[in-house]
């Protein structure tokens, strides 16, 4: 794949840091400075705009795809389309859509103290059995693909590769690259990284019980093939402190509220301003489009 996209640095995480007229990235003449990627941060919803804030690695395909869209809006602008009779009526619903979103965001944004420390800690207490993180397992696999019927007695390559993962240091890592049929695990050396119990399919988290830390399973056969597993380490099941959860908690919080104040909002505006549908007119309209 063609690189799209000059980054003029290898640290997309620094890139937020730059001095504000710092160009970011180009695409053929089309510049992105740092101030322009903050202005389009700003403006996207809260909890997506603090994840790609957070994440450099998703922020890094987040400026190529803006870059990439600068370029198209260039070509279409450059030959017109923007003047097309269609595309104008799509551009009036597009910006009536994003004012009434806008709008509806900030009628109904909490007070900016809300809540308070001892709403806060209320709802922490109430919700402690929510906020309870489960088991979890650090895992890596060796995944050898069965397109045959579950039931299937086991392919002679299963009991050879079962074979190779429980001789005496044996290297987990090397074999899984060698013999996994999942790529994306396989290059990490079978890691397929932390899942809590809910997250793990029942027939293997049948057998994770079983197994000590470094052991590795008897093949199991699921509908796509056979894994057979390492435990490489295990969180027990905890509550969060609050002060592990409160920014969470109180992002929460203030979104719940949010939405009941949209829907109180708009209540509002439904009492205040009665609604009515002409239903004849509206099944003619209905009549014509399916026509």
């Amino acid at each position: 794949m063609k690189r799209l996209l000059v980054i003029l640095t290898a640290a997309p995480l620094l890139l937020l840091q730059a001095e504000p007229t710092a160009v970011l990235g180009k695409i053929g003449e089309i510049e992105l400075t740092t101030d322009e990627l903050r202005e389009t941060l700003a403006g996207l919803e809260r909890s997506q705009s603090a994840q790609l804030s957070r994440d450099p690695a998703a922020l890094d395909p987040y400026a190529r795809a803006l870059l990439l869209q600068r370029l198209v809006l260039k070509q279409a602008t450059d030959k017109q389309w923007d003047q097309e009779p269609a595309v104008i009526a799509k551009l009036v619903r597009a910006r009536e859509t994003a004012l009434t979103e806008s709008y509806l965001t900030a009628a109904s944004a909490p007070p900016p103290d809300y809540p308070t420390d001892a709403e806060l800690k209320d709802a922490y207490e109430k919700n402690q059995a929510a906020l309870r993180v489960p088991q979890s397992f650090l895992l890596a696999q060796v995944y050898l693909a069965d397109a045959r019927p579950p039931g299937s007695p086991a392919l002679p390559r299963v009991a050879a590769v079962s074979k190779q993962l429980k001789a005496k240091k044996a290297a987990f890592a090397a074999i899984a690259k060698a013999s996994s049929d999942d790529a994306a695990t396989a290059a990490n050396g079978g890691v397929i990284g932390w899942l809590a119990e809910p997250q793990i399919q029942p027939e293997i988290r049948a057998c994770l019980p079983k197994l000590t830390l470094g052991e590795v399973s008897e093949p199991i056969r699921l509908a796509d093939g056979w894994h057979i597993l390492k435990v490489l380490d295990i969180r027990a099941a905890h509550t969060p402190t609050f002060e592990q959860v409160h920014s969470q908690l109180r992002s929460r919080l203030r979104d719940e509220r949010a939405r009941t104040n949209r829907q109180e909002f708009l209540a509002k505006l439904l009492k205040d301003h009665p609604l009515a549908i002409n239903e004849i007119e509206l099944s003619k309209v209905s009549q014509g489009t399916a026509k």
